[in-house]
């Protein structure tokens, strides 16, 4: 029995080169494996952000913007507790909604401008977040002090030489000069005109407003400024415009005072008036030839 077992038992040996040679395949499938898994996350993320960045594109080519307009329950809240602050000389929310409501409407990016640093000088900024808000305010101490405390508002200093108590000479001025130096088309940085605004930077002037607010400067008493230069500036301003929306959405607060009111059917005109509400006339001015000679068509 010994014999038969010892004559038909084999000896298999392992080579110690074989059990290695095993051991290193298997680590090879290993490192392979995890590379095609580290392959196919980093092409997981790669996707997901194209897809996520061709979408943001997407939506921004539809809106024309990569911010999208205010919605109107921010808006309402703003007007709102604009309106209701402690502040007695701030608007009323029906003049605030008037303009609030133009803005919302305006066609991004909207172009804004402000004659006066007032107490909504904060809304207006905020209203227009998607477009350009310029201010402009006879107190270049006061505009200082608002860019420094507020860095996003942009605003410029312009000095008056006008008075209240010369409106009717001024604006006899003008008719005497509307085919000259106060023409209705022009670029005010080249002008002359005594109601013109023609200190401000050279930019400026280059700009399509779309909007225009005429809430300054200072105009209650004989020796006042008043607001006939902001006025006629913002006239010409609306019937100068290069391209962008050919009309212009002109408002002037306290429109109910006299100076201001006969001012602006000087040079805003009546037949644009589009609402006489409160305090505030709203007008809306389209784009004129440059050899027009004339604010408005009664005019002689």
């Amino acid at each position: 029995m010994k014999n038969n077992i010892g004559s038909n038992t084999k000896l298999i040996l392992l080579h110690p080169y074989i059990q290695k040679q095993g051991t290193s395949n298997r680590l090879w499938v290993l490192a392979f494996i995890s590379f095609l898994t580290v392959a196919f996350l980093l092409t997981l993320i790669y996707t997901r952000e194209s897809l996520t960045t061709s979408s943001v594109a997407a939506v921004s080519a539809i809106t024309g913007s990569t911010n999208p307009p205010m919605s109107k329950a921010v808006v309402r809240a703003l007007t709102h507790y604009a309106s209701t602050s402690n502040n007695t000389e701030r608007m009323s929310y029906a003049d605030i909604k008037q303009i609030a409501d133009v803005l919302r409407q305006c066609q991004q990016p909207c172009n804004l401008l402000v004659f006066g640093l007032t107490h909504e000088t904060l809304l207006w900024k905020a209203l227009n977040h998607n477009g350009r808000t310029v201010f402009i305010d006879e107190n270049r101490y006061y505009a200082a002090y608002i860019e420094e405390k507020y860095p996003e508002i942009e605003a410029y200093d312009v000095q008056y030489t006008t008075k209240l108590s010369e409106m009717k000479d001024l604006i006899a001025a003008v008719k005497e000069q509307i085919q000259n130096e106060c023409r209705p088309v022009q670029n005010l940085l080249f002008s002359e005109c005594k109601l013109g605004l023609n200190d401000l930077p050279n930019q400026f002037y280059e700009v399509n407003w779309d909007v225009i607010l005429v809430d300054g400067p200072r105009g209650y008493w004989p020796e006042a400024p008043g607001r006939m230069s902001a006025i006629f500036t913002a006239g010409v301003l609306a019937r100068s415009k290069k391209s962008g929306n050919p009309k212009t959405h002109v408002f002037v607060h306290d429109f109910n005072q006299k100076v201001d009111r006969i001012t602006s059917e000087e040079f805003l005109c009546k037949e644009n008036l589009v609402n006489s509400k409160d305090m505030l006339g709203h007008f809306v001015i389209g784009r004129m030839d440059p050899n027009s000679y004339k604010f408005c068509r009664n005019h002689i």
